[in-house]
């Protein structure tokens, strides 16, 4: 695995994931067995909106374990939150450039139900790489590890830490001229809004 980046499975990435990804040449091993982390991006994710950042968060069935194995979590589908997460997305970026050529490909993703968290983030990550155009196999953990011989962000890509790209150049975002720019949030922010100019931005 030296050659390898072990990211966590994370929902809608930061731009910031896709950054270690474009610049690190190894494949992408996703950690199945680290115990799930609250308050983290494996189940939440951060949009740009009229009124600043919205965090979005998938509710999960917690049950007695303290120690759930990533693999292990089950999304939990007791309050409508696909679709409010939709209509949250929908009304970020409905007038972003880009929407309608993606939108298809994303509504999916809340029109069906995944049991695993795991399942649901690595087959957006797939969707993710594709609509970057960016080529690169995706690997498991086989078990729990403290460390790894390869470049390990699985604690450093974190809502509450600074960036591992800090101070990113700005692109254009819908409500820039009312908020600012908002740097790191979703990579959906950056593909709705760049399209295929993405990757070149990464």
């Amino acid at each position: 695995m030296s050659n390898s980046i072990i990211l966590p499975a994370c929902y809608l990435p930061p731009v910031s994931y896709f950054h270690v990804i474009m610049r690190n040449e190894g494949n992408i091993v996703l950690d199945k067995y680290e115990h799930f982390p609250k308050q983290t991006y494996r189940n939440r994710t951060s949009i740009a909106t009229a009124n600043g950042t919205l965090n979005l968060v998938i509710p999960i069935d917690h049950g007695r374990k303290m120690h759930m194995p990533m693999k292990d979590v089950k999304i939990n589908y007791d309050h409508e939150w696909q679709r409010l997460h939709w209509l949250s997305i929908q009304t970020a970026y409905r007038s972003s450039a880009y929407f309608e050529y993606y939108e298809d490909d994303f509504k999916e993703f809340y029109e069906t139900q995944f049991d695993q968290l795991f399942d649901f983030n690595v087959a957006q990550l797939e969707l993710v790489l594709k609509c970057l155009k960016i080529k690169r196999t995706i690997d498991f953990t086989s078990s729990f590890a403290k460390t790894y011989e390869g470049l390990d962000y699985r604690n450093l890509i974190h809502p509450k830490k600074e960036s591992v790209y800090p101070n990113p150049k700005p692109y254009y975002q819908v409500f820039e001229d009312k908020t600012g720019f908002m740097p790191d949030v979703s990579i959906i922010d950056l593909i709705f809004n760049q399209g295929p100019q993405s990757k070149n931005y990464l």
